[in-house]
């Protein structure tokens, strides 16, 4: 196990060097001129002069990525030149609430698809089955932002059961402390995987329904709960661990949406206004931390397989 965390860890860094120089050169290609675009088509040249140079602008591609793999070895992600603050310190402010909301909403939608996902493979074919398919193909066709806006128009409109809007409270924990104003980002969220991660839940299901191990318990007259509990439940839930690590990095797109349409503060709603602003230190460590986290998630999936799994050889 320690020879397999030690190569993955190394494969992990190699990518994520890779991911960074993608990242920082495409960035840095957009404008020839990052100053420009900071101060304005107003500001004279000579601004835009003195800004690139005090900036390292004016030096070659490479130093200027070398110098930022330096600051990013010291914790520095540089300074947002719009709002005027270190980006590691809006990143602070706003790291716990969107982190706490994406995993809320992971944990719920899993708590929904994984017995789902059983129950229609149990049920193969059924009126359940069919039903709980047709709505997650529906559901999966349909972008995560109608998603909200629909369930602002059931729940809020016509029916005002919650809030259209967030909560704006600073506190990390408001998903806990303020359930009704986060039910509705929360629900999106959980909507938007559930889709996914019923299907996935099913598929492998139905395969292990089919293994000799489950006919051997059900000939021994085990209960049915026993079989599906004790015997199905943890090898049918091995892919989703993958997906599962697949997605983490996908929360912080799904946060994006959210944020944006109900209006919570948090890092996707940093990124958009920065966006708008064309503040590239928040762009580029945003973006560089969506990289970081795949990476995380595919290692972390594959080291929870490699556990749940006994199959798998992990000498090679």
């Amino acid at each position: 196990m320690i020879s397999y965390l030690l190569r993955r860890i190394l494969v992990s860094l190699l990518v994520l060097i890779g991911i960074s120089i993608v990242i920082f050169v495409m960035l840095h290609l957009i404008s020839d001129s990052p100053g420009r675009v900071v101060l304005g088509p107003q500001a004279s040249a000579a601004a835009v002069e003195a800004f690139n140079r005090e900036n390292g602008y004016d030096r070659p591609l490479f130093v200027q990525y070398a110098d930022y793999v330096v600051q990013l070895l010291h914790g520095d992600l540089g300074r947002s030149y719009k709002l005027n603050e270190e980006v590691t310190v809006l990143f602070a402010q706003n790291a716990g609430r969107s982190a706490v909301l994406s995993l809320s909403g992971l944990v719920l939608a899993l708590l929904i698809a994984i017995p789902l996902g059983i129950l229609q493979a149990v049920r193969r074919n059924s009126v359940v089955d069919r039903a709980a398919t047709g709505v997650a193909y529906l559901l999966y066709a349909t972008p995560s932002f109608l998603v909200a806006l629909l369930l602002i128009a059931l729940l809020s409109q016509l029916v005002p059961l919650f809030p259209a809007e967030a909560s704006q409270s600073t506190s990390p924990w408001v998903v806990f402390t303020d359930p009704r104003a986060m039910a509705l980002p929360l629900i999106t969220l959980a909507l938007t995987n559930v889709v996914v991660f019923s299907q996935y839940q099913r598929s492998a299901a139905l395969e292990q329904l089919g293994m000799d191990y489950i006919k051997v318990a059900r000939a021994k007259g085990a209960p049915e709960r026993i079989v599906l509990l004790r015997h199905l439940l943890r090898n049918a839930c091995i892919p989703l661990i993958t997906l599962v690590g697949v997605t983490i990095p996908t929360l912080l797109a799904g946060n994006l949406i959210v944020e944006s349409v109900f209006n919570y503060p948090g890092l996707g709603l940093l990124f958009l206004n920065s966006l708008h602003r064309e503040d590239y230190p928040v762009l580029l460590a945003y973006t560089l931390i969506g990289g970081a986290l795949t990476v995380l998630g595919n290692l972390l999936a594959d080291l929870v397989v490699a556990r749940a799994d006994r199959r798998i050889e992990l000498s090679r």
